[in-house]
């Protein structure tokens, strides 16, 4: 697999301005230019950097990938809901340990719906919806645009 210079930057958790310096010296293996663009080899998940002659033994260490976030409708408080007068939020979104709940949530990027039937998550819940992207929970009822 290949990246460009500035996934490469991300990736090792350095600026795009050093790849650059480590690209012109030569030190990360196996990257090529195609016109005005570096295609940088990964192995193992990194680009490899070979070692330089002067200062500290470099470390790279590999970011750790933010925790996926998980929206779920729950069908339980939406059934209470009905005699209440007052509804309780039904949405409730996961991200690493904390929970939060809304009417309402705005998903800023690309997303997936899951459905298992036989291994549903430890709550219950058999449908959900995955992203990686950034997650806004309303907590008060907003009007709709009409589309």
């Amino acid at each position: 697999m290949f990246v460009g210079s500035t996934q490469a930057a991300q990736l090792m958790g350095i600026s795009a301005r050093r790849i650059c310096q480590l690209l012109s010296g030569g030190r990360i293996q196996g990257a090529f230019k195609i016109g005005r663009f570096w295609m940088i080899p990964l192995f193992e998940g990194m680009p490899l950097v070979s070692e330089g002659k002067r200062g500290p033994k470099a470390t790279w260490r590999r970011r750790r990938p933010s925790p996926m976030t998980i929206i779920h409708v729950n069908q339980h408080t939406i059934r209470q809901n009905q005699k209440q007068e007052k509804p309780a939020p039904v949405i409730s979104v996961k991200r690493g340990q904390s929970n939060t709940y809304g009417y309402e949530v705005e998903i800023k990027g690309p997303c997936r719906v899951v459905y298992r039937r036989d291994s549903p998550k430890p709550c219950g819940a058999r449908v959900w919806i995955e992203t990686l992207s950034t997650v806004e929970v309303y907590l008060v009822r907003q009007e709709c645009p009409r589309f």
